[in-house]
């Protein structure tokens, strides 16, 4: 099963703050701006659940 991980960017002002809970789907780039990966192993769901909880601009969405 996956994990469906979608930013809005036009939301997203690159705080980085989902890098902290999930490392290996969030991070950024040499610019600063955020790259992440679309789809995850359902075993991260909780890490990306709390990295979307901490993002101040609530930009991330899971399915």
């Amino acid at each position: 099963m996956t994990v469906k991980v979608f930013v809005d960017m036009d939301k997203c002002q690159h705080y980085g703050q989902c890098c902290f809970e999930a490392d290996d789907i969030f991070h950024l780039d040499d610019d600063g701006k955020l790259q992440y990966v679309a789809e995850a192993d359902d075993s991260r769901r909780d890490d990306i659940e709390s990295a979307a909880d901490v993002c101040p601009m609530q930009a991330i969405t899971v399915e």
